[in-house]
């Protein structure tokens, strides 16, 4: 299957266009704008005009692996690729397999410069990961630089950890942009108020300044403001991996043994909700013992039984790649609920105090719901336009009654919603069965099929 370029939207054809005019170039969209899709169809044309004979991408590990390979078979269309990751010996045999693209992973970017390559074209996925420039990544790359003519830069927000950032992400695309010399780049546009910490404010202006600079060399899906309408709303399905072993046991047998546990669905409502606990990486399991005390009746224990941590992982890459903007994590099991608090100590939940207030007032980065909390009248369109789902809803009325606290009257910016799904899971029959209105009877039917 090929990617037609009629399917693009319209502002990636526009995104295409202007990569088509440009050999140095970034292109800051949110996640699920389609930058992957995009930068696939500029490189073909770059490769069929033979303004580049080999494309390098560098993208972070998951992205690499899973993001790049997927959307080249949808989009690439005869262009051949291979994944420089793995051991040294796997990485040399897709460095030297003459493929139009190679795709390599930032970590393995030190590893990549030592070795004799000749690519004409770079593509940066999530450019931030090269924004220090005394960093031993950007000074290996910077050295084989000046052979590669063409490079564009992806990523979703310049600045989210401050306008220093800026720099080190334009040198790697074009040193003329903001100059060769971060201190030069500081001094002018900064001042320095601790010496001792090197803590630099940036002056009046600066952010204009700056961004008037590199205005050029960029492409920016700007979302814009939407006064008097309810904005769009864009819902994404972000794919993720995890082990299978377990998922496929509690399938297909009922049963799940974890060293001594053993986990035990009494019928077919229990195991897709079982399955549903396993795709985010645990298991409820139960134990009841005779009481001693009282004959012929039995103590009940609950305790939780932890498989892996997948889809943290992509909820983690998720939150990093939209710059750790304002976002609502959704919820739906008290345990998953316990392990997000756990790895984000600044997340708020509703039950926090004026919760509500501080969210809509910027106050608060992370707030955690529940669907069955998220009822009508609860406005929440103020604080925030990312929401992630970590697990969904069963009920299409509560899926969309969530959606429905950030992409409401009043809310002025593009509506990002996000659905973490493991492959090959119940998630995937949820998901399905969500977009197109299906009944929760439906969705298990289908995850046990």
């Amino acid at each position: 299957m090929s990617g037609d370029y009629k399917l693009l939207r319209p502002y990636q054809k526009e995104a295409v266009a202007f990569l088509k005019t440009q050999d140095k170039a970034m292109v800051l969209a949110p996640v699920g704008a389609g930058k992957t899709a995009i930068t696939i169809t500029a490189m073909k044309q770059a490769l069929a005009d033979k303004r580049v004979n080999r494309w390098l991408v560098l993208a972070p590990k998951r992205v690499a692996t899973d993001v790049w390979p997927s959307e080249l078979d949808i989009w690439g269309g005869s262009l051949s690729f291979s994944v420089a990751v793995g051991l040294p010996a796997q990485r040399q045999e897709a460095l030297e397999s003459g493929s139009d693209v190679l795709i390599v992973n930032y970590d393995n970017l030190q590893w990549l410069c030592a070795q004799n390559f000749v690519f004409d074209g770079i593509v940066f996925d999530e450019l931030t990961k090269l924004k220090n420039p005394s960093g031993k990544r950007f000074k290996a790359l910077d050295k084989r630089l000046p052979s590669i003519t063409i490079r564009w830069g992806l990523t979703g927000s310049f600045t989210s950890n401050g306008l220093e950032d800026v720099f080190g992400q334009c040198k790697i695309i074009d040193g003329n942009l903001l100059g060769r010399s971060k201190s030069a780049f500081l001094e002018k546009h900064f001042v320095l108020i601790n010496p001792e910490y090197g803590e630099w404010l940036p002056k009046p202006k600066a952010l204009e300044e700056v961004m008037h600079k590199i205005k050029p060399a960029t492409y920016l899906l700007e979302p814009g403001e939407y006064n008097n309408v309810v904005p769009p709303l864009n819902t994404v399905r972000l794919l993720g991996r995890m082990p299978m072993a377990e998922y496929k046991s509690m399938k297909t047998q009922m049963v799940l043994e974890l060293g001594d546990q053993v986990v035990q669905a009494v019928n077919a409502a229990v195991v897709t909700s079982k399955l549903q606990q396993l795709t985010s990486g645990f298991i409820y399991a139960s134990d009841q013992t005779a009481d001693p005390l009282s004959p012929g009746k039995f103590n009940v224990s609950k305790s939780t039984l932890f498989v892996h941590d997948k889809k943290f992982t992509l909820l983690d890459e998720t939150l990093e790649e939209n710059q750790r903007a304002n976002t609502i994590v959704v919820y739906n099991y008290q345990e998953e609920l316990h392990q997000l608090k756990k790895r984000y100590p600044h997340a708020v939940t509703l039950d926090t105090p004026d919760a509500v207030k501080k969210w809509n007032d910027g106050k608060v980065s992370m707030l955690l719901i529940h669907p069955k909390s998220a009822g009508h009248g609860l406005n929440l369109q103020h604080g925030g336009h990312h929401m992630i789902f970590f697990s969904l809803p069963w009920s299409l009325e509560l899926f969309e009654q969530t959606i429905g606290r950030l992409h409401r009257s009043g809310q002025k910016h593009s509506v990002w919603v996000y659905a973490l799904v493991m492959a090959n899971t119940i998630d995937e029959n949820i998901w399905s069965a969500l977009a197109n209105k299906k009944s929760v009877a439906e969705i298990a039917i289908g995850a046990l099929r």
